[in-house]
């Protein structure tokens, strides 16, 4: 895998954005500056969008309001959550109306609703299925339900498996994490429907009808892999939770198409890199990698050299210590 040129803004190479929310568009309750704007003149240039998120705790609608005051202008319809996979994905496997026990927030209970399933709290209504989601107001008690209906024999379902969240105060413990104690209790490994299984993916190309996405995140595990693994070109912006030394230790499923310091690279082009034997060039960087260290020397723009020191650690002979890789991303300033 190595990082491709576009000659053209990404807004006219791709007809759709599947944009993740979490680390891309907000932190908390606050835009990425760049956000508002980058999706604005995105759209303007014709490009379909969609909000693509793993977190299931809120509605499409409550985000879309959220979106909307963040100054991002966004309808329900352009919001696809886990939550709304994950119900789609228990519809396919239990009868209509079934009893489902969610262990989650409104976000998730609604998209349980909308698929025709029931609802429910408690392993006394004999639930089909238990499925779970993010929810800051997560409680033990429903996790004890959750538990009591899996080891029971019911379908288990989790929205997303993020073992962290970026938010305002930090990274803080995500839905995968969460997840585990039902798994680990009942040891039944649940099916995933947010990123990087299918499930999300198709859910986003369905409702923006696109031929040729772009995915745009920033976790490498999730949005990069799910781009990946469906055969499309990725986005990664360095807002959220990857840092330059995850990027440059990145297994190939992990790695990017594309490389930006936020989601304003929708609507840049993009420089190639050249590989030249051993070394890579980009802007007025050139990096190499000998004996599992990387060098870099030159100038210019800092995510160029980065892009020079992705290629070069991409195609590196011998594994790169995690030492080296920290030493030359402070080169940098990272």
């Amino acid at each position: 895998m190595t990082l491709l040129a576009a000659s053209r803004p990404l807004h006219s190479v791709h007809d759709a954005a599947l944009i993740d929310l979490d680390g891309v568009v907000y932190l908390g309750p606050r835009a990425v500056p760049a956000a508002p704007d980058a999706v604005a003149k995105a759209r303007a240039q014709g490009m379909r969008v969609a909000f693509v998120t793993n977190n299931a705790s809120r509605t499409p609608a409550a985000i879309a309001e959220h979106l909307t005051a963040l100054g991002v202008t966004a309808t329900a319809e352009e919001v696809v959550t886990s939550a709304q996979a994950a119900a789609r994905l228990v519809a396919a496997r239990v009868p209509a109306g079934s009893p489902v026990l969610v262990v989650g927030d409104t976000g998730l209970r609604q998209a349980v609703r909308a698929h025709g399933l029931r609802p429910v709290t408690t392993v006394h209504d004999r639930p089909v299925a238990v499925v779970q989601g993010y929810s800051p107001r997560l409680g033990f008690d429903l996790v004890v339900e959750g538990a009591l209906a899996v080891a029971a024999g019911a379908l288990f379902v989790v929205s997303n498996n993020d073992a962290t969240a970026p938010m305002g105060r930090g990274i803080q413990p995500g839905n995968g994490s969460f997840s585990r104690v039902i798994a680990h209790a009942t040891r039944q490994e649940p099916l995933v429907a947010g990123k990087p299984e299918p499930p999300l993916h198709e859910e986003g190309v369905r409702r923006t009808g696109a031929v040729d996405p772009v995915v745009i995140g920033d976790r490498l595990d999730t949005d990069i892999e799910s781009a990946t693994r469906r055969g499309v070109r990725s986005l990664l912006v360095l807002t959220g939770v990857t840092t330059p030394v995850d990027l440059l230790l990145a297994p190939p499923e992990h790695r990017p198409s594309y490389l930006a310091h936020d989601i304003g690279g929708l609507n840049e082009t993009h420089p190639e890199v050249l590989l030249e034997g051993r070394e890579a060039h980009c802007g007025g960087w050139t990096a190499a990698a000998h004996g599992g260290r990387l060098r870099l020397r030159g100038a210019g723009e800092r995510l160029d050299g980065l892009r020079a020191l992705c290629m070069a650690a991409w195609h590196s002979d011998h594994p790169l210590s995690t030492a080296s890789v920290r030493e030359v991303t402070g080169v940098l300033g990272w």
